[in-house]
């Protein structure tokens, strides 16, 4: 699908000023009609020439971030992001609906149930039939490109959305670590996304600073 096809299919439906504990944000509601879920863009400052954005793509994590769930490190990641852009004065956080990686709520808590009986996330999503992650990035692509974005500073730990970013010719020019030192219930987890999904972590170095 071509850039233009792509931003056709994606629009702002919606937009509003937003007072929060972590600063003023404007935050743009967008529609598809691709995988046809609401998608956020939670922003601050101008975007200018588009060049060097610092960003944030967010999967959202409902057990976390509504929840307090301590089973991952989604919360933590998503408010560090919403300071850091705040304390820059710039940048954009992309709250994507791409609930447990893309396999939805009701198969992310399966996935939790087999993880209760000793298998990780990956062995889980796998026995449940479904990849380790999967996650498209052409509608958070097509929104950058539909708020003025060229190229960014992304804030991940996950090469795998640098290149789903890089695929659809947004550059991103550098990574920023988003690492949270990890507490006694979610060190599995991150150990599994080091070893088997090639998430760029240093918990040797994280667990020592705590």
């Amino acid at each position: 699908m071509s850039h233009d096809e792509l931003t056709k299919k994606v629009w702002i439906y919606s937009e509003t000023n937003l007072p929060t504990i972590y600063g003023n944000f404007k935050v743009y509601v967008f529609r598809n009609s691709i995988d046809y879920k609401e998608h956020l863009a939670i922003t601050v400052g101008e975007i200018g020439d588009g060049e060097d954005i610092p960003v944030r793509l967010h999967s959202e994590c409902l057990t976390s971030e509504v929840l307090g769930s301590l089973k991952c490190d989604c919360r933590e990641q998503l408010q560090d992001a919403l300071k850091q852009i705040s304390r820059e004065g710039r940048g954009i956080v992309l709250y994507l609906r791409q609930e447990g990686r893309g396999i939805g709520l009701g198969n992310k808590i399966l996935a939790y149930s087999l993880q209760a009986e000793g298998y990780d996330t990956v062995e889980a999503n796998h026995i449940l039939g479904f990849p380790d992650d999967l996650r498209e990035y052409d509608v958070a692509a097509a929104m950058l490109r539909i708020l003025g974005v060229k190229s960014v500073q992304l804030l991940t730990n996950n090469p795998k959305k640098i290149e789903g970013l890089e695929k659809y010719d947004i550059v991103v020019n550098q990574r920023i670590p988003l690492q949270i030192t990890p507490n006694s219930i979610n060190k599995f987890y991150l150990q599994t996304k080091e070893k088997k999904s090639g998430h760029l972590l240093d918990l040797m170095e994280a667990i020592s600073a705590a």
